[in-house]
């Protein structure tokens, strides 16, 4: 028996215009200077606007008011004027806290090969169609400092159907993150240490056959006892010789534990120019959104009047209509590409701004002065939802004079103390480590020993907290960081 029914739904869709804005605010600086040369290599009717100097833009100026076409009408009769999306004067950097009238240049610092370059040119060696090789890009994009995959596949995938409507089932997405795995460095994009262990063990080449097997199945079955280093268990429930254990632990002991170490933190300090520069000026502080290099687009006004030309013609020939209808699709692109830059500068100013007179103290005084912050509180601030605070701080860079961080690097949780303040958890992970590092390597400190010193000190903390801590900063138990003398 058939039966019908009705079911009523929300679907929220974005307009091309969104999902671009969306992707522009995910770029950092040399990743949207990439974006911008690619779109004027795209877009005909786009051109890079050269820099004159003030006489030449007056004269300009005065020509442009006796020949500029005051607006284009399509057929639906909507307008758009040429000042709409030509006139970039508007892009000037912003400044917050002016100290000098002078803005200041800030060179890019020199440009090398960066680990997530290296692995993009091997990505595009393996010839996969369109959607495939947007996945390999996003799940490059997500790796850690230590070359992890931090975020799920399925995430990844949820975002990618969401803002290119690309759709990708796990199955596929799981053999290119193997794929992926298989890149050199060997074991980049695993999601775990062991994960990590096990591509390297049997994909690696010059390893003997025997203990590579035994390697691997101390990997599988037994990690838990290889990680806390039972090494006497191991050997009895593996059945092995003194010298097979020995073996096959200095084998996994001398594969590399963070693939990425070494290519993303040093090198992407040489190779990115940080998106903001917060300098201080006498007692003032300024902030400057640092893309001077930035490629500055424009209309083409030989494009310009070429369509006004063509569109102002009476009866048109159907190869007449056709360049028409190209002309008009490539200007509604080239529009909506120079207002979501604009738009993204405008954001990114933003956020930066309320990070910045929310973290006031960090700029004075360094980490230990670091509040607690979330997303929400400058979604809040600033009147946006969580998810641009999100994609505008990762992967972005600020240079100030404490160094250069990590925007996310400015939020944490917070715990409170004995004077009813809150310290930011990056301040009790810095206490943490400076604990640890002075103890005595003969009697280390318990987890329930650091959150009782923690908690003498006016910090209220659990033991289970002061365990995470201590696994987030990659310090071992208290057992573990025992030395004898």
């Amino acid at each position: 028996m058939l039966s019908l029914s009705q079911r009523l739904s929300q679907q929220q869709k974005l307009s091309p215009q969104q999902i671009q804005y969306q992707k522009l605010l995910q770029l950092n600086t040399l990743a949207l200077e990439q974006r911008i040369k690619t779109e004027l290599e795209l877009n005909p009717i786009l051109e890079e606007e050269m820099e004159l100097s003030q006489d030449t833009d007056e004269n300009e100026k005065e020509k442009d008011e006796e020949t500029t076409i005051d607006e284009l009408k399509d057929p639906d009769n909507e307008e758009f004027g040429l000042e709409d999306f030509m006139n970039d004067d508007d892009y000037d950097h912003e400044r917050v806290y002016h100290g000098h009238d002078d803005e200041q240049y800030h060179p890019l610092t020199p440009v090398r090969e960066s680990l997530s370059e290296h692995l993009i040119e091997q990505l595009n060696m393996l010839n996969l169609d369109e959607k495939m090789n947007r996945l390999g890009e996003e799940i490059i994009g997500n790796l850690d400092d230590s070359g992890y995959l931090k975020r799920s596949l399925e995430e990844i995938l949820n975002e990618l159907e969401l803002f290119d409507h690309i759709k990708i089932n796990l199955d596929e997405a799981e053999i290119l993150l193997k794929r992926i795995q298989l890149f050199d460095p060997l074991g980049i994009a695993c999601r775990n240490l062991q994960e990590c262990l096990l591509v390297q063990i049997r994909n690696g080449k010059d390893i003997d056959e025997y203990y590579k097997y035994i390697a691997e199945k101390m990997l599988v079955e037994f990690y838990d006892d290889f990680t806390k280093r039972r090494f006497d268990i191991l050997k009895q429930k593996m059945n092995l010789t003194d010298e097979t254990l020995r073996e096959t632990v200095n084998l996994i002991q001398s594969m590399n534990p963070k693939p990425g170490e070494g290519n993303i933190d040093s090198e992407r300090m040489n190779q990115i120019s940080p998106d903001f520069i917060i300098e201080k000026v006498d007692n003032d502080y300024v902030i400057t959104l640092n893309d001077r290099s930035m490629p500055s687009v424009t209309i083409s006004r030989q494009y310009l009047e070429l369509f006004e030309s063509n569109r102002r013609r009476g009866k048109k020939s159907n190869r007449e209509k056709e360049t028409y209808k190209f002309l008009r699709e490539k200007f509604e692109s080239a529009k909506w590409f120079i207002a979501c830059i604009q738009q993204r500068r405008d954001t990114l100013m933003k956020i930066m701004q309320a990070i910045f007179t929310r973290q006031y103290q960090f700029f004075e005084k360094g980490p230990k002065a670091l509040r607690p912050m979330i997303y929400k509180d400058i979604a809040q601030e600033i009147n946006m939802d969580i998810s641009t605070i999100s994609r505008v701080v990762n992967g972005k860079y600020v240079q100030s004079p404490q160094g250069i961080h990590e925007l996310k690097y400015f939020f944490s949780e917070g715990l409170a103390t004995d004077n009813g303040d809150e310290v930011s958890n990056k301040h009790i992970k810095e206490r943490l480590k400076e604990i640890i590092d002075k103890e005595d390597k003969r009697k280390p400190f318990s987890d329930d020993k650091l959150a009782e010193l923690l908690n003498d000190e006016g910090i209220h903390i659990a033991r289970r907290t002061v365990a995470k801590y201590r696994e987030q900063l990659r310090l071992p138990v208290a057992r573990l960081r025992k030395e004898l003398k």
